[in-house]
C-alpha cells in the first residue's frame, strides 16, 4: 500500500458529497424536514421528565433494549424475537448495507428514493438499478418485476420520500412475493399511509420492515428506529452486527414512555391527514402548480420555472420548505411538511399573497 493511501481514500470519500441536510434558518416556520409539530410539546416534556426520573446515566443500559423491544412488540403486535432497534432507522439501514451488500450485489429501488440510502450506496460502491417515476409521480410495479431478476436486494420506502407515493397494497404484495433476494421496506412514514407490511414478515423470511418513532411520535431528536424481520436475522443483527449499546438510557426510557401514550400519536396522525388534504386541495386551485398525491406527512408540488422564486419568497417571510428542483421531467419541485393548522395556514396564506 502506498504512503498516500489514507489521503487518497479521504479525498475519494469527500468527493461523494454525502446526504444533504436542509439549511438551518433561525426562527422560521419549519416545514422542510418532515418533523411532527402537531404532537404537543407537553407530550415531549412529559416523557422526557419521566425518563430522567427513572434513569441513572452512570450505568450502561443493561436490559433496557429488551424492555423497549417488549413495548414495541406490544405496540405493533409482533413477537419480540422479530424486533430489533437502532439509533434511528438510518443506522439500521446503514448496518444492513454494510453487512449484506457490496460491490458484487445490485439493489433495485426507485428514483428518487430516501436520499441517505442513495448516498450510503455510493459510499459503499453498491450498484443501483433505479426505476424512474412517471410524470404523475407514480411507479409501475411491472417495471420492478421485470428488473427484479437483475437485482439481489429490493429497497422501497413506502410511502416514498420525497414524492409521497405508495403502491396499492396488492401491487406491493405481488412484487415482494415475486422477489427472491432481500427485501427492505422502509416505513418511516407508515403511520400516515394506508397500510403496513409488518405482519407480512411472519410469512416472508426475506423481508425486513423498517420503522421509526421520529415522524409519527415526533421524536426525531431522540434517534430511535426499529425493524421487524425473521427471528434468525433479528438475532444475528442484535447480537453480532448491532453495537452493544445502540441507544442511550434516556432514549430507551423516553421511547417506552412514548409508546405507552400511543393513542395521542394516533390522534395526531388523524389531524395531519386532514391538514394534508387541505394543503393538497388548496395548492391544486393554482394553475401555477402541479400537486401530487401523498400518503406521508408532506406534500410534493411542481412550481415549474417559478420554484426558486416561490422558495425565496417564502423564506423571506420566515417559512422554510424543501427545495428539490428536478425530479424526472419535473424541474421545479418543492416539498412542504404538514405542520400544525396554524403553520399550514401561514404557508398557504403566503402562497396566496405571492400568486395574487
Amino acid at each position: 500500500m502506498n504512503e498516500g493511501w489514507f489521503e487518497e481514500k479521504t479525498e475519494k470519500i469527500s468527493s461523494i458529497g454525502g446526504y444533504q441536510k436542509p439549511e438551518l434558518i433561525q426562527d422560521s416556520v419549519k416545514l422542510d424536514s418532515n418533523e411532527n409539530y402537531v404532537i404537543s410539546k407537553q407530550f415531549q416534556n412529559d416523557i422526557i421528565s419521566s425518563a430522567r426520573r427513572t434513569s441513572d446515566i452512570r450505568e450502561y443500559p443493561l436490559g433496557g433494549v429488551e424492555r423497549l423491544i417488549r413495548m414495541i412488540s406490544k405496540f405493533i403486535k409482533m413477537p419480540s424475537s422479530m424486533i430489533g432497534i437502532g439509533n434511528g432507522s438510518d443506522q439500521i439501514l446503514d448496518l444492513i448495507l454494510s453487512n449484506f451488500a457490496s460491490k458484487e450485489t445490485t439493489i433495485l429501488t426507485s428514483k428518487p428514493t430516501f436520499g441517505f440510502f442513495e448516498e450510503r450506496c455510493k459510499l459503499y460502491g453498491i450498484p443501483l438499478i433505479a426505476i424512474l417515476f412517471s410524470n404523475d409521480m407514480k411507479l409501475d410495479v411491472e417495471d420492478f418485476i421485470t428488473q427484479s431478476k437483475n437485482a439481489d436486494i429490493l429497497y422501497l420506502d413506502s410511502p416514498n420520500n420525497p414524492t409521497g407515493f405508495q403502491f396499492p397494497k396488492n401491487e406491493l404484495q405481488k412484487l415482494v412475493k415475486s422477489f427472491n433476494g432481500l427485501v427492505i421496506i422502509d416505513e418511516a412514514y407508515g403511520e400516515f399511509s394506508e397500510y403496513s407490511f409488518s405482519q407480512m414478515v411472519k410469512t416472508c423470511k426475506n423481508l425486513i420492515v423498517v420503522q421509526t418513532l421520529s415522524k409519527s411520535f415526533g421524536l426525531a431528536g431522540l434517534r430511535l428506529g426499529y425493524f421487524i424481520a425473521n427471528t434468525k436475522f433479528t438475532d444475528a443483527f442484535m447480537n453480532v452486527i448491532q453495537y452493544p449499546y445502540p441507544v442511550s438510557t434516556l432514549t430507551i426510557e423516553s421511547g417506552i414512555q412514548a409508546l405507552e401514550k400511543s393513542n395521542l400519536m394516533k390522534d395526531t396522525v388523524d389531524i395531519i391527514k386532514i391538514e394534508r388534504k387541505r394543503i393538497i386541495e388548496t395548492l391544486q386551485k393554482y394553475n401555477t402548480f402541479e400537486v401530487f398525491d401523498s400518503k406521508a406527512n408532506f406534500v410534493l408540488f411542481d412550481a415549474q420555472g417559478s420554484y426558486k422564486r416561490v422558495y425565496s419568497a417564502l423564506a423571506e417571510q420566515g417559512i422554510s420548505i424543501r427545495k428539490l428542483g428536478k425530479i424526472g421531467d419535473h424541474k421545479g419541485c418543492l416539498r412542504v411538511t404538514v405542520g400544525t393548522k396554524e403553520m399550514n395556514s401561514k404557508f398557504l396564506l403566503a402562497i396566496r399573497d405571492l400568486l395574487g
